[in-house]
């Protein structure tokens, strides 16, 4: 392994040993003293846990904040589905699997994305050079994951069939080995794990702007919703006024991203830069590139049914 390689491989891992998949105990029919917010790397969530600002919105409510770490976005999915975790963020793809699944969710707000934070890499020394190139090759991705999603419509955008590659289903812990060793021809991943990829040898064939609409969500567990709709509200509004502050304060941002994960200086900086922090309803335009999404990995077979996203859309009206 090349010495690029293994600092790759020794930066993200770093990075990833940092995750915990805790989970908490499931919510109680009592007056509400805890929100369990489930978070990963990627997005503003740890920017916000170091600041305190959820703590302090709650706090005079006489309501603490626990936060349970994940790698990436569909443990998060189960653990609100299963009532262990009351609020989370995810990319486009875990909650239409999960609402497959039938999972005990909603979607509650919207972070829509300029494209550049999840993407597809190859080593700078691969004979890939554009998407077609990805036929009859080892493409790595997590199952079920916004990288999932960003694959598929990657082979859309080139004409080729989900069949013409090999798709090698890794969490992002075991792809930062599969890569660097050489396992897996191609990467699909978010940041900060692809911001710290390019930091060695690597080259992007395609941002997720290239080939798809992108969006994040914020997603509640249905019961916890329908019974504290006002919290749900607070937890949006106070995520959307961080989201407005980071805008201006990048170089803060960053500094608390890296003080709560431990990622990379180069590799945080790079991904603040290319981040979108706006906290939206979700709109009929994004329903309907979400439709489009779960539409999709219903013709390949990657869900087992057809979806309808309006069904488990919470309606949220900022300042309420």
């Amino acid at each position: 392994m090349s010495q690029s390689r293994r600092a790759i491989v020794a930066g993200l891992s770093a990075a990833l040993l940092l995750s915990a998949g805790i989970v908490a105990s499931p919510v109680q029919a009592q007056e509400l003293k805890e929100v369990r917010i489930g978070f990963q790397k990627a997005g503003i969530f740890p920017a916000v846990k170091q600041r305190g600002t959820l703590e302090k919105a709650l706090k005079s409510r006489g309501i603490q904040v626990k936060w349970v770490e994940f790698q990436f976005g569909p443990p998060i999915l189960e653990a609100i589905n299963t009532g262990n975790v009351d609020f989370g963020y995810a990319g486009d793809a875990p909650p239409i699997f999960a609402q497959a699944a039938r999972a005990n969710l909603l979607y509650v707000a919207a972070v829509p994305s300029a494209g550049y934070n999840q993407g597809i890499v190859v080593a700078d020394n691969s004979p890939i050079r554009t998407l077609a190139d990805l036929k009859g090759k080892k493409v790595g991705f997590a199952k079920g994951s916004s990288a999932h999603n960003t694959t598929v419509a990657a082979l859309e955008k080139a004409g080729l069939a989900y069949t013409d590659i090999i798709p090698v289903t890794l969490g992002p812990a075991d792809a930062v080995a599969a890569f660097a060793g050489g396992n897996i021809d191609a990467w699909a991943i978010w940041d900060p794990y692809l911001a710290l990829a390019e930091n060695g040898q690597v080259r992007v064939i395609a941002f997720s702007k290239d080939v798809q609409e992108s969006n994040s969500f914020f997603l509640a567990n249905k019961d916890f919703t329908t019974k504290h709709a006002d919290i749900v509200a607070l937890l949006n509004q106070t995520f959307a006024e961080e989201g407005k502050w980071a805008v201006d304060h990048r170089a803060e941002v960053a500094t608390s991203l890296r003080e709560a994960t431990g990622v990379d200086k180069e590799a945080t900086i790079r991904a603040v830069n290319r981040s979108q922090y706006a906290v939206t309803p979700v709109t009929d335009r994004i329903i309907a590139t979400q439709q489009e999404t779960a539409d999709r990995f219903f013709k390949l077979g990657l869900i087992p049914k057809a979806v309808e996203v309006k069904e488990i859309v919470w309606k949220w009206t900022p300042g309420s």
